[in-house]
């Protein structure tokens, strides 16, 4: 089964220690009571989503829309008009690369692999390939700020990366929440990083400079669960929305991407 496809529940066993211990994502047995403020989406607006897209990525610069899908064989990346939703261009991964994350740095359109190892620098026009770069471990999430780039590898880790050559440039680990698995990252306007946790509702809030988890959103809800829509997958991909208080937020083959703030719970 591909990373990211949400894992059956396989014994009672296993509920009852989820009960106890609360979500892997955000504490566990044993830790202290946590005191993280939490929040909740408050949904403004909706619009279509293609449910053939399994989202690794949103990203919006000025009036694009960037997103990017993974599974072998299934993977792109795609430039939307966010006025019109036409789309602008299109590149597709050949099998047996698993696309992830991107980010636009202004001259280059960043896209991870998962386990290939490979970034891939595209032109934020047109999509077409520039290069490649190589990376040790697993490729998730990637968002760009202060002239640096972030990622993420399913840890609770990110690393920051030369926006030009890919190289690394330091760390940061949460200084909460160590279990946490950071996906889809988005590098926000007011400084922090949003990271989706996967494959749980939660959306970290993260201060990049210390790792301070500043606090945590529960991003549950969002879509009806009866019945909930055939064949969509965990929640992945934000993308603040630039002049606003608002960002859009999807799904892996969800049918809707939502305009949403972030509001205390």
């Amino acid at each position: 089964m591909e990373r990211k496809r949400r894992a059956p529940v396989a014994n009672v066993p296993i509920l009852l220690t989820t009960a106890l211990c609360l979500t892997a994502a955000t504490a566990g047995c044993g830790e202290p009571a946590d005191d993280t403020p939490r929040m909740r989406v408050e949904v403004v607006g909706e619009r279509p989503h293609d449910t053939s897209a399994f989202t690794e990525g949103l990203e919006i610069r000025g009036s694009v829309l960037y997103e990017s899908t993974g599974l072998s064989g299934r993977s792109w990346v795609r430039a939307t008009d966010t006025t019109t939703g036409a789309t602008v261009a299109r590149a597709d991964l050949d099998a047996p690369l698993f696309g992830e994350g991107i980010t636009d740095t202004g001259n280059i359109l960043w896209q991870l692999t998962y386990k290939d190892g490979i970034a891939i620098a595209r032109d934020p026009g047109t999509l077409a390939e520039l290069r490649r770069t190589t990376y040790e471990g697993e490729g998730w999430g990637l968002c760009t700020r202060d002239n640096r780039v972030v990622m993420s590898n399913g840890t609770d880790t990110l690393t920051f990366r030369d926006p030009e050559t890919f190289a690394p440039t330091g760390t940061v680990t949460l200084t909460s929440h160590n279990r946490t698995r950071l996906n889809e990252l988005d590098c926000a306007p007011d400084g922090s990083v949003y990271a989706n946790a996967w494959p749980t509702d939660d959306i970290l809030r993260i201060d990049p400079s210390t790792g301070a988890v500043l606090a945590i959103i529960d991003a549950s809800g969002l879509l009806p669960t009866d019945p909930r829509p055939s064949g969509v997958d965990v929640l992945n991909g934000i993308a603040s929305i630039p002049g606003t208080d608002r960002f859009l937020l999807s799904g892996k083959n969800w049918p809707t991407t939502y305009e949403v703030r972030f509001v205390p719970n």
